[in-house]
This record gives C-alpha cells, structure tokens and sequence, in this order.
C-alpha cells in the first residue's frame, strides 16, 4: 500500500518539476534509436532498461533513468529512494532530493541500513551526477563505471 502511495505521490510532482524546476533541453532521440548503439554501450544499456521495464523516456528526466542504469538500481520504491540516498552521497543536492529521502525514509524505515549503504557507494565514487548524459550515449557503459568508480 505504501509503495502505491509513494508512487502516487511521484505522478503527482513529476510533472510540475519538470515544467518549473528541470531547465535542461529534452533529449532528440527516440527509445527505439537507442537499441541501434553497440551493445556495450550506454545508449544500448538504457534502451534495453527502458524496454525491460516498459518505459518510455520521460522529457527533461532522461539522467534518471542513466544513473538507473550505470548504478545497477532497480525499480522498486526502496531502490529509487536508494538511488536518492547514492546522488546525495555523490554530490548532489536539490529540494525534490531531500524531499524524496525524508518521504522515503519515513516511510522506509526498515530499509534505513541499504540507504545509508547506497550514500557510501555515492561517496565512494567519483563525482557523475552532472554529467550531460546525452553525448555519452555511444561510450562504453564499463568505461564509464570504471573511470568514475561507480
């Protein structure tokens, strides 16, 4: 029931953050473009994560689903606030963040020990939440998780 609540919860501020808060462009390219990378690349590793998971991508929220894919994170409610909890360990730091950990953490308390391992994991590795995802799309997706230790 909690996991319908958080999600409901997303749908309902997806949208206005996108409009007011996200000023980057929307990448120009569409899901099926992505499956025709090499297959070790990052563009191929996210159009398969978005196939297998039957999504689409999401305007202006394109890196989400990246860092989904080049950290492993599933996508269940206590793994996108364990990808929350990794970005803060990583560097990054907005309202929707701290809004998604103190929600998720409240509602999550059981799952307090893999948040506080995820923010490790962020720590640890090299600073890549800013990057502009979009022209690494044809670099090989183990280069990339080896050159900024994720």
């Amino acid at each position: 029931m909690k996991d319908h609540l958080f999600e409901k919860m997303y749908e309902c501020t997806k949208k206005p953050y996108q409009k007011y808060f996200k000023r980057n462009k929307p990448w120009e390219i569409k899901k099926g473009d992505l499956l025709d990378y090499p297959v070790d690349t990052l563009g191929f590793s996210l159009g398969t994560f978005l196939y297998k998971n039957h999504f689409d991508i999401q305007e202006k929220l394109e890196d989400h689903d990246i860092i989904h894919v080049l950290t492993n994170t599933g996508i269940s409610v206590p793994e996108e606030i364990g990808m929350q909890y990794y970005l803060l360990g990583n560097g990054k730091t907005s309202l929707y963040l701290f809004l998604v950990l103190l929600s998720g953490t409240f509602f999550y308390p059981k799952h307090i020990k893999y948040f506080f391992q995820q923010y490790i994991k962020g720590k640890r590795a090299h600073s890549f939440y800013y990057l502009n995802f979009s022209k690494m799309l044809d670099m090989p997706i183990q280069a990339i998780q080896k050159t900024f230790n994720i």
